[in-house]
């Protein structure tokens, strides 16, 4: 009798752990959902499985998105929670997840357990690659799912794997067709591949309405700026006229100044590279301070090398700072491309 006792001692553990995350049946909406923030939103939650990346990439004709529509958690998962949303669906999603949910299971329990859930759209992706996407019936057209190249429309879930793409009030399919079509297509990270996923819906048509707001979150377990967190990209524009190119613009930034080398990138500090820095941390109208009191020999010795990590920590390149003889090609570029800007203004 021990088995049996032991595996209904499981299930009713696992049975409390659902109503504690999941809840009773929500009493606190009208029967149409209607009291919950409408988004008409285009999205795709996707995941690494070779690195663990997990992410979301989403777009709205609805200011601040980014606190309300993506969630995702390192090595767990990622949910975008749209049309009328239910908040609670990324939190809650993500406990279902963290505690051996798969993205299809954890999906229809909070749906079930919503009576709003035919104006829900709602997209989860977990760490095993499993992604299951849902439109409710009443979202407004056009509007469904594709998870991993499975398609559904109104009032079905779709699964797979690798991806979950999903969007409401769209101009038509294309948007849903470009955002997998796309991801499915793009070389990269899957930060790469999420933010060239959502420009490519919005270029196929996207919000009947417009556009207004646009997220990127992606996550990695001890990415963050200084290795303590696992925000590896946090990116949200609250109200603009054109997000997704601006989305662009500021994830560029972003890898610039918050990804570290890529191994491949690094250039040796030959003499003319250490020429052209030398006179450019030379030149006080510059930054309006010296860096670099020295000759210009193209002698990359100690003090060159001391003024070169103090310009780069002046101009926020602080994670790509090196102690060796080389330097990032990027930031290269980047020191290149602002100091021309800056002599071309100053003509």
């Amino acid at each position: 009798m021990r088995r049996p006792l032991s595996i209904l001692c499981g299930l009713a553990s696992f049975l409390t752990f659902i109503i504690l995350v999941v809840g009773v049946p929500s009493t606190d909406l009208r029967g149409d959902g209607m009291s919950d923030p409408f988004a008409s939103t285009f999205s795709i939650v996707g995941i690494d499985l070779s690195n663990g990346d997990v992410g979301v990439a989403v777009q709205s004709k609805f200011p601040n998105l980014r606190p309300i529509v993506p969630w995702a958690e390192a090595n767990v998962g990622a949910i975008a929670t749209q049309s009328f949303i239910n908040v609670a669906y990324g939190p809650k999603g993500l406990a279902l997840l963290r505690n051996g949910a798969t993205a299809e299971e954890a999906l229809k329990i909070l749906i079930a357990n919503d009576s709003g859930r035919e104006v829900r759209q709602v997209g989860l992706i977990d760490a095993n690659g499993n992604a299951a996407s849902w439109t409710g019936k009443e979202c407004f057209d056009w509007a469904g799912g594709n998870a991993g190249g499975n398609v559904g429309g109104k009032g079905v879930m779709v699964t797979g794997k690798g991806f979950a793409a999903q969007g409401n009030t769209l101009v038509g399919k294309e948007t849903v067709e470009a955002l997998a079509r796309t991801f499915q297509e793009t070389k990269g990270s899957l930060s790469d591949k999420l933010v060239a996923a959502l420009v490519a819906g919005g270029k196929a048509g996207g919000d009947r309405r417009g556009e207004q707001s646009a997220a990127l979150l992606v996550k990695r377990k001890g990415a963050g700026y200084d290795g303590t967190t696992d925000d590896l990209i946090d990116i949200s524009i609250y109200d603009h006229a054109r997000p997704l190119q601006e989305l662009e613009r500021l994830y560029k930034l972003h890898k610039l100044f918050y990804f570290r080398t890529d191994p491949k990138n690094l250039v040796a500090i030959d003499p003319t590279i250490c020429r052209e820095l030398q006179g450019i941390l030379k030149n006080k109208e510059y930054k309006g301070f010296v860096f670099y009191d020295g000759p210009v020999n193209g002698m990359f010795e100690a003090k060159t090398k001391k003024a070169l990590q103090d310009f780069m920590g002046w101009e926020n390149y602080d994670i790509r700072i090196r102690d060796d003889g080389q330097i990032d090609r990027e930031v290269l570029d980047d020191i290149r491309k602002n100091y021309a800007d800056w002599r071309r203004a100053h003509q």
